[in-house]
């Protein structure tokens, strides 16, 4: 199984993968995320860690994303394990074959992939899934696929 993490300097959004199919998923405030990581890596019940890292592609960048790096950092102490940090890019690249895509297409490849939300009367692989989240699980399927070494 894999966590997955979209962090923000904020709020982080967290996806349990085991391959197939979303087992959990959750958008925490940072400090509470702290505590849900450290929790789960006593427990030993997800063996590897995934986060969305920062990469500089040439645009300046505001105090957010330097808070979401400390956070990054944050997240990987209080994990005390092997981490994979993998960059936006290479998301959309494996995801949609292009570093162009966008949010909507990283979610559609997603759909796409796994199955539609469905509604509640019948819902589908991906349901519940929101905003952030859809992103956390571009991490875990693209960590997922390159074979991490976590299984």
């Amino acid at each position: 199984m894999l966590l997955a993490i979209d962090p923000g300097p904020v709020e982080s959004a967290c996806v349990l993968w085991d391959g197939t199919r979303v087992l959990l998923h959750w958008k925490r405030p940072n400090a509470e995320m702290i505590g849900i990581i450290r929790d789960h890596r006593e427990s030993q019940l997800y063996p590897h860690l995934a986060i969305e890292m920062i990469a500089c592609y040439g645009m300046p960048v505001g105090a957010e994303v330097f808070e979401t790096c400390v956070w990054i950092g944050r997240f990987m102490e209080a994990w005390g394990g092997e981490v994979t940090r993998i960059p936006r890019l290479k998301v959309k690249s494996h995801l949609c074959h292009s570093a162009k895509a966008n949010d909507g297409n990283i979610r559609q490849a997603l759909i796409d992939r796994l199955g539609p939300p469905g509604k509640k009367a019948t819902p589908g692989p991906t349901f519940g899934i929101a905003g952030d989240e859809w992103a956390a699980l571009a991490v875990a399927v693209t960590v997922w696929d390159q074979g991490a070494q976590f299984v």
